[in-house]
Formats: C-alpha cells, structure tokens, sequence
C-alpha cells in the first residue's frame, strides 16, 4: 500500500510503500510521547526504507535520543533517527540503520486513509506518564516493554500482512 504523508506546515511531504500499514501498536516511551504528544503515545507502522521518495528534505532535522538504562552510569546517542520537520516540529519517521530495510512512519504524519486495526498493542507501559489513561479495549494486549511479536508478525497474525 502506498502511503503518503507531510508535516503540518506542508514544508516536507513523502511516500512510501507499506507492507504493513495498521496503526495498531502504541507506544508509551517518553521518547515517543515527548517527541509526538499525541494522546500520550505514538503509532509507529511499517515500511519499505528503499521506497521512501521526499519532497522539502531540506527541512528534515533528525533527533537521536539520549537513552540511560537500568544500571547505565551515563545515557547513551539512540542510533535510531526521528526525523521531523524542522519548520513546524512534526514527526515523520524513525530509521535505525541496524535495520536498513525497514522505515517506521509515525501515522500521526500519513495523509493516506489508513485501515482500522482490529485491536491495538500497548507497549513500554513502564514508561507511561501517570496522567496518560491507558484506552484499552478488551482483545487489546498490554507490555511493560517492548513485546517480541514484530510489526509485520502482527499483520500476519491477523492475516493482514500485504495491507489487505
């Protein structure tokens, strides 16, 4: 499924072919949530790295997050990259290098009419600010973590892998 999305300025716009294109999975970071602030988490979907085409690139700033985890004396660069928009701040994409394939466009940023998902994931719930109330609906799964079922797992699993 192609899917197409831009800031809210309207400075950076992209497209990018998607395998895997339901907003299910909800992440409750404070990277997340600090960088996107919408509803306290974001959705992250999956897409092919070597189709994303660009428009406006020269108003992409990327963000590396500072990370310290359990025991870690100091934080640590994220080698992920969030790219945003570096006129009005929106976020547009995170790419990680280990994974070279995959691209993970916030749905937050997709124009394209996305499907419904039938159920959602709630992840990194240790992370969830205490005034963010957890909507979650009755087949829903919740992880304190990151969950091993990946996002193209999840699509498989609900025989909605291809975008159908």
């Amino acid at each position: 499924m192609r899917l197409e999305g831009s800031c809210h300025c309207g400075a950076v716009r992209f497209r990018v072919e998607s395998r895997h294109p339901y907003p299910y999975q909800r992440c409750y970071c404070s990277i997340c949530r600090k960088t996107q602030g919408g509803g306290g988490y974001a959705v992250n979907l999956g897409a092919e790295a070597t189709s994303l085409r660009v428009t406006g690139k020269r108003h992409i700033a990327i963000y590396h997050a500072r990370m310290k985890g359990p025991g870690d004396a100091r934080a640590h660069r994220s080698p992920a990259e969030r790219h945003f928009c570096g006129r009005c701040g929106s976020a547009l994409w995170l790419f990680d290098a280990r994974w070279p394939d995959l691209l993970h466009p916030f749905a937050s940023a997709i124009d394209t009419p996305l499907p419904a998902a039938p159920d959602s994931t709630h992840i990194m719930l240790e992370f969830k600010a205490p005034w963010v109330a957890v909507e979650a609906g009755p087949r829903d799964l919740r992880f304190d973590g990151y969950p091993e079922e990946s996002i193209a797992d999840w699509h498989a699993r609900h025989r909605l892998a291809g975008g159908g």
